[in-house]
């Protein structure tokens, strides 16, 4: 399934993979934090999309993540 990472306040869309994994990524992105090269976040919320394409339904999983405020005020 299409996996995306979306900034909540910004909208920003920071990675998109692909998981045959949903439940467990989703597990995972709900644990301490989520840590990408710029940045740590937390887990907001997520959506389960579906659209067509190509004359197909598919799914898509968006990840919203809001940044990790316990980060930002001990650096």
């Amino acid at each position: 399934m299409n996996v995306i990472f979306v900034l909540t306040a910004t909208g920003e869309e920071v990675l998109e993979m692909v998981s045959n994994d949903v439940a467990g990524l989703l597990a995972a992105v709900k644990g301490e934090n989520v840590t990408f090269p710029f940045g740590s976040f937390k887990y907001d919320f997520h959506t389960l999309d579906h659209y067509l394409e190509n004359d197909v339904y598919r799914q898509e999983l968006v990840i919203y993540l809001k940044e990790d405020l316990q980060q930002l005020t001990s650096l």
